[in-house]
């Protein structure tokens, strides 16, 4: 299975990308191994998990949530500003 996941990193923005670890790919993240965006925005917190049987459909929604507003981002995992 491939995962998408979303973090919210310490300065409250977001982070979006696939993993087929989420557990290893949050750790690797709050490790400063995990993307450069992420690196000088430490620790970050998972907020939203979606699951899907391709790499190809992962990496399909990763970029689709890519482009939603924040809001839209915060809808996803329960949360509106």
């Amino acid at each position: 299975m491939f995962y998408v996941y979303m973090v919210e990193c310490r300065d409250g923005t977001i982070y979006t990308g696939w993993t087929k670890d989420v557990e290893k790919r949050i750790s690797r993240h709050n490790s400063g191994q995990g993307a450069k965006y992420t690196k000088s925005r430490l620790p970050v917190r998972l907020r939203h998990v979606e699951e899907f049987p391709t790499k190809e459909e992962a990496m399909s929604r990763e970029y689709s949530i890519k482009k939603l507003t924040r809001k839209d981002k915060l809808h996803l995992f329960g949360q509106c500003h």
